[in-house]
């Protein structure tokens, strides 16, 4: 039987925003489905002029595989309006360390992704002068020892997201996080970065692809920790969807609070009779 939740606790925007980054995993679709009413969501969206933004943690395909999926649901995307965390991942790299040898406690896509854009990709940890971690199903003790050995020898470590788990329709998978608290518990020494949201790397790379005002744009997802947290930290408004990783009896433990929380992505279009607007203010 479907919960109803408490309208008191609810509220939806009253206002279309000039842009929207919009959360995969949870916000969007679970799994291989698209959540119901979302597709409407997006297209009432652009049809208001907005533009739309996909913004995912999850580090298993590249931007053009989510826009093929997406489109496969529905919701016609090109490459060039998704951002993901291995984006973010290659910008900070580029940046903080150019050059350098790498060493990935991650799936074969990370690898490859990194030598297409110039990275030496090491297997041995003596030779590697940073450890890059992400959400990775092959994940062994081969691999942690790996990491273990290179991080003492002297390698940063450099993680794509900081999620505990992917939804998934049969409970989760275990994330990036986990696989990173391996890592740090055994060397005694924390990543540097972690590239995904909420950080400000991914953030700039989201408001670029926007174009717009931050305060003309919503960011739009199921976790308070990263698309909640990302959002306000650029000066969008944070809106949370309970279709995904958050109860609404985990709002409690935040000290982050959404300025909007939906049901799902159906809600974050106003109600017919709200007022024309088109900025927000906290």
């Amino acid at each position: 039987m479907k919960t109803r939740l408490p309208a008191a606790v609810l509220r939806r925007p009253e206002c279309l925003f000039d842009g929207y980054g919009l959360d995969l995993d949870g916000t969007v679709y679970v799994d291989n489905e698209i959540l119901p009413g979302a597709a409407e969501a997006i297209r009432l969206m652009r049809a208001s002029g907005a533009h739309v933004v996909f913004a995912t943690n999850k580090p298993l395909e590249t931007a053009h595989d989510y826009a093929a999926k997406l489109s496969a649901l529905g919701v016609a995307t090109g490459v060039e309006d998704v951002v993901t965390a291995l984006d973010s991942l290659l910008r900070y790299l580029r940046t903080e360390h150019p050059a350098a040898r790498l060493l990935t406690v991650a799936e074969p896509l990370v690898d490859q992704l990194c030598r297409d854009a110039g990275f030496d990709v090491v297997a041995d940890p003596h030779q590697a002068e940073v450890v890059v971690v992400s959400f990775d199903r092959t994940f062994d003790y081969a691999k942690l020892l790996a990491g273990f050995r290179a991080v003492r020898n002297g390698a940063a470590i450099v993680a794509t997201n900081p999620d505990p788990y992917c939804p998934t329709a049969d409970g989760g998978l275990p994330d990036c996080a986990a696989m990173l608290a391996a890592l740090e518990a055994c060397t005694g020494r924390a990543a540097e970065a972690v590239v995904g949201k909420p950080s400000r790397h991914m953030g700039a790379a989201v408001l670029e692809r926007l174009g717009v005002a931050p305060e003309r744009a919503a960011m739009v997802g199921d976790r308070i920790a990263t698309d909640i947290a990302m959002g306000q930290q650029l000066g969008m408004a944070g809106v949370l969807v309970l279709s995904g990783a958050t109860r609404l009896s985990d709002l409690a433990g935040f000290d982050i609070h959404p300025d909007y929380v939906i049901a799902t992505l159906a809600d974050v279009i106003p109600r017919r009779s709200a007022p024309a607007q088109t900025k927000f203010s906290r």
